[in-house]
């Protein structure tokens, strides 16, 4: 039994502890290197990638499987500069990082989302964080009832150990006897620091109890894994402003405690003081503070913010405890504009890292983004049947918000901007072009009208999805159609949106949304007229190999090209239709022999470059081609009715009711739509309402 109970002490002894570190199974770090380390040497952890035209980094960590980070790269290349620059001694150390922009884009997610890994970073056992605790203290005397006291700000055993002698060359001849060499004694005493004022205060009383023995001295410490709790605060935490009654600086440092003023005799004692009641003291040993809305707080709780910042300590009656605390901040626009007018708060603005979050101006990730929206549970009516979701839904949702948070400009249009953000091709405009867009936007001094600064948040999304499940329609239907999304949006933008500019320049970007919603159905009905999920995309891909082809070198008399398909790798062979290309060509509005071939070459370039990039790259996001090509197939007679449209209007013969029924058929099939949507979606296609 006794030798059960010396392995257990050993085990929590300090040295135990100190020899683990020395050894590289336990760590020794403060918070900027663990974070660092955290993202950096996540499996595959950097990726290289192109944003609206710039190379930047993508740091996987931040996409894990799951609900993870969507975009956001300038904010989170700005957080992960910051903390490496804190973790390699820069002025970041010293300094808060606040997170700006408008309500309802990511800011909050994001920072709960880095503390969530860091939680899981921390649980596993290389990366556990370890503080100490003085028991035995009845031997002391003057504690009460009170036998052990742990470190009231979670300090590392080893900043302890670093302050067990009064000399430092003790401290380092404690560590050589340890086992450490020349280096890791220096970069353990780069990250030296004093105890905090209580830890200090009782270690003090201890070394008087036991003479200066260590050996004695050392049996009243044992070390113990610092909680990780989410709810308790506990090495991450989050404080909320409140408003200026209920809010108080004893929520950040803690007060005075009267229950152990009944057990410390010593009223000098700073133990007296409850460092646990606030926000702070649960996150000093290396855990992470999140200020939610830092700006809102009243001016007294900014200055002690600044206090903390500054000086990385908490400070009550000439005492001070150091902290080892990332302090990550956010604010919306309009409380930091506010702040900003008083003048003499500049102080904590200085202390501060400002990065202005942007919206989301990807509508490819967006579409990730409305997914999560919509929801991935499956969806009921109130009668609690089950509910469809157009296949349509997401993208008329996603371009719509997206559209919104496309700036003006004179250079690009907003679908062109919408477009290259993404990626996509946009005519003959650039994403350098965009770059040159976006420059110019961010010299703005109004926050606001810099690029993807304002437009329509995630909670305006989340309105409009809750808009359309209450309908009637979308009830009685069982079906959340897509064209029913636009009056819920328009909805939220008279609700919601203030400004009557803004409002204005909504609704003005949800009939661009429509139009576009509409050349995407003309896609789907395509397809379903051609019984083939992907029959628009090979038309497209045919026009596009048609114009390689035509001066290829081996075109045969009979103009049938073969050529190697980039995707299968198989050899294939294309009859070059003339007439389709001139079609499609004057569907483009291209009437000279110049204008075409300017626009074949266009299409050629971008070919070559697309496919060294991505060999399944399809061409379905030109949009002006595709609806071309779309038109030129739909607009053609059709076993002698009229077009399409007159086709499936005047049902009033059979081939025309079984061109309808096949084309429903097919949709349902093949397209994943239902009876509600497919029908909804083909009485859409045969109104001119609109038609760009």
């Amino acid at each position: 039994m006794n030798e059960k109970n010396d392995s257990l002490e050993s085990a929590n002894s300090l040295d135990f502890h100190v020899s683990k570190v020395i050894s590289g199974e336990r760590r020794f770090e403060n918070v900027f290197q663990a974070v660092t380390r955290m993202i950096l040497d996540y499996p595959n952890g950097i990726r290289k990638i192109t944003v609206n035209g710039r190379p930047t980094y993508d740091f996987q960590l931040f996409r894990k499987p799951g609900k993870h980070i969507v975009g956001m790269y300038d904010e989170i290349n700005s957080l992960v500069s910051f903390v490496k620059d804190a973790a390699d001694g820069g002025s970041s150390a010293e300094m808060a990082f606040v997170l700006i922009g408008e309500p309802g884009n990511g800011k909050t997610f994001l920072v709960d989302y880095l503390n969530r890994c860091y939680r899981e970073f921390c649980s596993e056992e290389p990366n556990r964080r370890y503080t100490f605790k003085l028991k035995n203290l009845d031997k002391i005397g003057g504690y009460g009832k009170i036998t052990s006291i742990e470190s009231q700000t979670f300090e590392d055993p080893l900043i302890l150990a670093m302050n067990l002698f009064e000399d430092r060359d003790k401290n380092i001849e404690y560590f050589e006897k340890m086992g450490a060499d020349e280096e890791q004694i220096m970069s353990y005493f780069k990250k030296f620091r004093p105890l905090g004022a209580c830890s200090d205060y009782i270690f003090h009383q201890i070394r008087n109890y036991c003479d200066g023995d260590i050996e004695k001295m050392k049996q009243f410490v044992e070390i113990i894994p610092i909680p990780i709790s989410e709810t308790r605060g506990t090495l991450t935490g989050k404080y909320a402003a409140k408003d200026k009654i209920t809010s108080s600086a004893v929520d950040l440092l803690g007060d005075e405690s009267i229950s152990r003023l009944l057990h410390i005799t010593d009223t000098n004692n700073p133990y007296r003081f409850d460092l646990r009641r606030g926000a702070l003291a649960r996150v000093a040993g290396g855990g992470i503070h999140f200020a939610d809305e830092i700006f809102k707080n009243k001016r007294d709780l900014v200055q002690v913010y600044l206090g903390v910042i500054q000086n990385r300590s908490i400070e009550i009656e000439g005492f001070k405890w150091p902290l080892d605390t990332l302090i990550i901040a956010t604010s919306n626009n309009a409380e930091f504009q506010r702040f900003l007018e008083e003048k003499e708060q500049a102080p904590i603005v200085d202390r501060c890292r400002l990065c202005y979050m942007a919206h989301n101006t990807n509508y490819q990730l967006q579409k990730e983004l409305t997914r999560l929206s919509i929801g991935s549970l499956e969806k009921t009516t109130f009668a609690g049947e089950k509910l469809h979701i157009d296949p349509n839904l997401n993208y008329a949702l996603s371009i719509s918000f997206i559209l919104s948070r496309m700036p003006h400009s004179d250079k690009l249009t907003s679908i062109e901007m919408m477009k290259l953000s993404a990626g996509e091709v946009a005519g003959e405009k650039s994403v350098k072009t965009l770059s040159e867009v976006i420059d110019q936007l961010n010299r703005e001094t109004d926050i606001t009208k810099r690029f993807g600064q304002k437009g329509m948040g995630h909670r305006n999304l989340g309105r409009a999805i809750q808009i359309l499940l209450e309908k009637s329609e979308t009830q009685e239907g069982k079906c959340m159609y897509a064209g029913d999304v636009f009056p819920a949006i328009e909805a939220v933008i008279l609700d919601y949106v203030q400004d009557p500019n803004d409002r204005a320049k909504y609704l003005n970007d949800l009939k661009i949304a429509k139009s576009l919603h509409r050349e995407n159905i003309m896609t789907s009905i395509f397809n379903a007229y051609m019984d083939e999920p992907d029959a628009i995309q090979k038309d497209v891909l045919n026009y596009v190999n048609m114009i390689i082809g035509i001066d290829a070198k081996n075109l045969s008399p009979n103009k049938v090209w073969t050529y190697r398909d980039p995707q299968t790798g198989k050899i294939i062979s294309l009859k070059i239709d003339e007439n389709f290309i001139d079609s499609v060509e004057s569907r483009l509005g291209l009437k000279s022999k110049e204008q075409k071939q300017s626009y074949r070459t266009t299409i050629s370039k971008i070919y070559g470059q697309k496919m060294i990039q991505d060999p399944n790259y399809d061409f379905m996001d030109n949009n002006d081609l595709v609806k071309a090509v779309t038109d030129v197939r739909l607009k053609s007679d059709i076993a002698g009715a009229g077009s399409l449209v007159g086709a499936l209007s005047n049902r009033t013969n059979d081939e025309n009711q079984n061109l309808y029924n096949r084309m429903i058929k097919t949709m349902i099939e093949k397209l994943g739509y239902d009876v509600t949507c497919a029908e909804k979606t083909i009485e859409y296609f045969c109104t001119p309402e609109d038609a760009s």
